[in-house]
């Protein structure tokens, strides 16, 4: 099962060529600066824009050979689009009314969405979040195959944002759609994405599941502070005389602050390349709590040679390690040397 995009289009200044594959259902972000081409993507995946060439294939079936209305793709725009005169209610019962007979229900969308006491309202009495809350139970209540979401939280300050995370992470574990979301916020990406294409300049830097996509160091954002690894894990046992909550990383065991969720609960963390250093024996009497053994699968230095950069294999999981080139030649770090990747438990970040 899966979703296929091919995409090519010309315009007078600007070429894109793009294809990708990601698994269904799950969430495949578009990832990049203004103007690579995202946008572009998704319209062509919408049947909004006619490119040149597109062929969308979800789990077998062939969208492209469809008309957009026959495609059944809900559309989630950054500014929300409701209508103005229509109640919260009546937005909401918009989508349905073409929608054949489908899994997504009213009451439990209103429930997922936490907007049950907007239902009166109209779109102007609503902060931003909220509307963009209606404008996703809007979306779903058409009964997509597919959910798009354009930049959904571009138009939202910092606390609005944080006000709808939740709920776009509970679209991901309990609705089961397959979405694609458009975004140039790494946040979004780390909390939300199961697969990242990494558009540049109209053409695909890389593609594939997200923590391994981000714990490259072979791509361009792995200097800056978007670069780290993000993990799936399950919450462990909890160390309440330490204060810590050891977390399950596909087998790797990393201790995090002690976090109120009973053990079993599925968690995303992130830890930043800038906060994992190497050591080649463990050392004694340190404050870092997290001391994991690894083999390191690729290193490079930069054109400017002010950072080294080094992936660190532990079985599937990758760590990111940004180090001096100094710190890369006394220790020797080459590709296939065993290693100690160490990092403090504060430091990582619980999505």
């Amino acid at each position: 099962m899966s979703l296929d995009v091919t995409v090519k289009h010309d315009f007078p200044s600007f070429s894109l060529d793009v294809a990708f594959s990601a698994p269904t259902p799950g969430v495949v972000a578009l990832f990049g600066p203004s103007g690579c081409g995202k946008t572009t993507v998704m319209s062509a995946v919408s049947g909004l824009l006619k490119a040149d060439t597109a062929r969308i294939v979800l789990d077998g079936d062939v969208l492209s050979d469809k008309a957009p209305a026959e495609r059944r793709i809900g559309v989630v725009f950054q500014d929300g689009r409701l209508f103005p005169h229509m109640s919260v209610g009546s937005n909401l019962r918009y989508g349905m009314r073409r929608a054949p007979e489908g899994p997504v229900k009213f009451d439990e969308t209103v429930e997922l969405l936490g907007i049950g006491h907007l239902l009166d309202r109209r779109p102007g009495r609503l902060s931003g979040g909220e509307r963009q809350r209606v404008a996703i139970g809007r979306a779903l209540l058409s009964q997509p195959r597919l959910l798009l979401m354009d930049e959904p939280m571009a138009a939202l300050d910092a606390s609005r944002k944080q006000e709808i995370m939740p709920f776009l992470a509970r679209l991901h574990d309990e609705m089961h759609i397959p979405i694609m979301i458009v975004t140039h916020s790494i946040e979004e990406v780390a909390r939300l994405a199961d697969t990242l294409v990494l558009i540049s300049k109209g053409h695909i830097e890389a593609a594939g599941p997200v923590g391994e996509v981000l714990a490259r160091a072979d791509l361009p954002f792995s200097t800056g502070t978007n670069a780290g690894a993000v993990l799936s894990a399950r919450i462990g046992r909890h160390d309440c005389a330490r204060w810590l909550t050891e977390i399950d990383a596909g087998g790797v065991k990393i201790l995090v602050p002690i976090m109120d969720r009973p053990p079993g609960t599925p968690v995303r963390v992130r830890i930043p390349a800038s906060e994992v250093a190497l050591a080649l024996e463990e050392p004694q009497a340190i404050s870092t709590n997290n001391v994991i053994a690894g083999t390191v699968r690729n290193v490079r230095e930069t054109e400017d040679k002010t950072m080294a950069l080094a992936e660190v294999a532990v079985g599937d999981t990758l760590f990111l390690s940004q180090l001096t080139p100094d710190s890369r030649h006394d220790l020797d770090i080459q590709p296939g040397k065993p290693v100690l990747a160490l990092f403090k438990s504060i430091g990582v970040q619980v999505l």
